[in-house]
């Protein structure tokens, strides 16, 4: 299949290529010195000018460019998609060969790579595994971009299944500008060879996996999983006595039992942070605000630049500031003119997308670890907000920035029952930063206030009843119960 490629898909090529050597100019001078570096840098970069010049002359000239083949069922939107995406990343968007299968684009509405490929292991090589690399704690491209410096930025990825959506996470992350001085930390519930293949597969910038010990995939008969002892959901406590299922004392507050589908998000959560604040070498020295991201988030071209220029301001305007946000739920945005952020109470339904916290704040949650796990409520930010609520002596405020810089492309998982892999979703947010291109790099930010809110206390939506589920969230940090 032949398509034509927009300007600013040939611009965006020559830019990804000259990345590209910038990075392994960088990899070659730590190697050899600056003193070599210098001698031989200018001669590359003009060499290189002269490449681009010429292939895009050629491109220009012919006004085509071969890209993957069209899978057979998929619908025109994929190639109108796919042209926004430069050619040497779309090795993330395809599958690796298997027997009697050939390569094919990744792309929402692909139901062949619905979730991610099941391991054929049983649950206690997959323990096993998974204890070994946790143990290792290995950090990829290393030897490439050097260890991690303080003002290095680390980003943190949940990851589940959704492989569909992590491709294009990547994609998004590695189009970033200064992505190579970047750590990502994917942390898993769920080992899958697919899934860590691609993520090794990641050339662009440090990596590292962490696995949550505790997952329904490790444990399938037996809590934290879902034991055959356990109540059914939907018993009355009375024939739960009467049935003598082991938790049968403990419905949560609107009278069900706990399913482990739900419990498992907010432990995963609480245990990703905790293992990266606290247990992982790699960040043990650093001191920096790190960000938080999940497999179903696209992030701008300017994401990092925007997180540090905020990190700047907000020490000025609030340092009582606890959190930066660079996601928002809204469904317009204002990206003309002035670059804005908000100073705000914290609220868990608007701002617990693209969260960005230090050690020191990351020490308040585990101060108030009581609050948060014996919180009835299976979501982790409905329980962040009872402990900015009713723990804290001040309630948490975070530093919003008003145009997003990381966007919610994920149209399934723990709340949605609807069809997922809306591939317009993501063609739109791609074609919205393309078009909003020259407005990305803000050199200042304008700070605005919004208005004091009174204080609601919320009732939380259940589904965290079990006293298991408030031991097990204790000891992740070290809390007895």
């Amino acid at each position: 299949m032949v398509v034509k490629v927009t300007e600013i898909v040939k611009f965006e090529m020559a830019i990804d290529v000259v990345r590209t050597l910038r990075q392994k100019i960088i990899a070659v001078c730590r190697k050899l010195g600056i003193g070599v570096c210098l001698r031989t840098v200018m001669l590359i970069f003009c060499l290189t000018f002269f490449w681009v010049q010429m292939h895009m002359s050629d491109v220009a000239d012919n006004e085509t460019l071969q890209i993957l083949a069209k899978p057979d069922g998929l619908l025109d939107a994929n190639d109108s998609m796919l042209q926004l995406v430069p050619q040497h990343l779309h090795k993330y968007l395809v599958a690796l060969p298997q027997r009697d299968r050939p390569h094919q684009a990744i792309l929402p509405g692909n139901a062949s790579e619905h979730v991610a490929t099941a391991v054929s292991l049983n649950a206690s090589e997959i323990r096993r595994l998974i204890d070994q690399q946790n143990s290792k704690q290995i950090v990829l491209n290393e030897d490439v971009y050097g260890p991690l410096q303080n003002d290095s930025l680390v980003i943190v990825i949940q990851v589940h299944t959704r492989i569909m959506y992590l491709r294009h996470t990547i994609v998004s992350l590695a189009r970033a500008r200064g992505i190579e001085n970047a750590l990502l930390i994917f942390s898993h519930d769920h080992y899958d060879e697919q899934i860590n293949e691609l993520i090794q597969m990641i050339d662009f910038c440090k990596t590292m996996q962490i696995f949550y010990p505790y997952s329904i995939q490790t444990h399938p008969v037996s809590f934290p999983g879902e034991s055959p002892e356990d109540c059914p959901r939907d018993i009355s406590k009375s024939d739960a006595i009467k049935r003598k299922c082991i938790n049968a004392m403990h419905p949560d507050q609107y009278g069900h039992y706990r399913e482990a589908k739900f419990t498992q998000t907010k432990h995963h959560w609480w245990w990703k942070a905790n293992r990266v604040f606290n247990e992982l070498d790699v960040v043990s020295n650093y001191s920096g605000p790190i960000l938080f991201l999940e497999d179903d988030h696209y992030v701008a071209e300017d994401f990092i630049y925007m997180l540090k220029l905020m990190e700047k301001s907000c020490s000025v305007a609030c340092p009582q500031c606890s959190m930066l946000s660079l996601g928002t739920y809204l469904k317009t945005y204002n990206f003309y003119g002035e670059a804005k952020v908000e100073i705000s109470q914290w609220i868990s339904s608007k701002h617990n997308m693209g969260m960005a916290y230090n050690r020191t704040v990351w020490k308040q949650f585990v101060d108030c670890a009581d609050t948060f796990c014996k919180y009835d409520d299976y979501n982790w930010d409905w329980s962040l907000q009872s402990v900015s609520n009713n723990c804290l002596s001040h309630e948490f405020k975070v530093f919003v920035l008003k145009a997003p810089r990381v966007f919610h492309i994920g149209e399934c998982g723990v709340h949605h029952k609807k069809s997922c892999f809306d591939m317009a979703l993501i063609a739109k947010v791609q074609k919205l930063l393309s078009s909003v291109y020259k407005y990305l790099f803000p050199e200042k930010l304008e700070v605005t206030y919004a208005p004091i809110k009174k204080k609601v206390l919320r009732k939380g939506n259940g589904g965290w009843g079990d006293v298991r589920d408030h031991e097990l969230c204790l000891r992740m940090v070290n809390r007895q119960w």
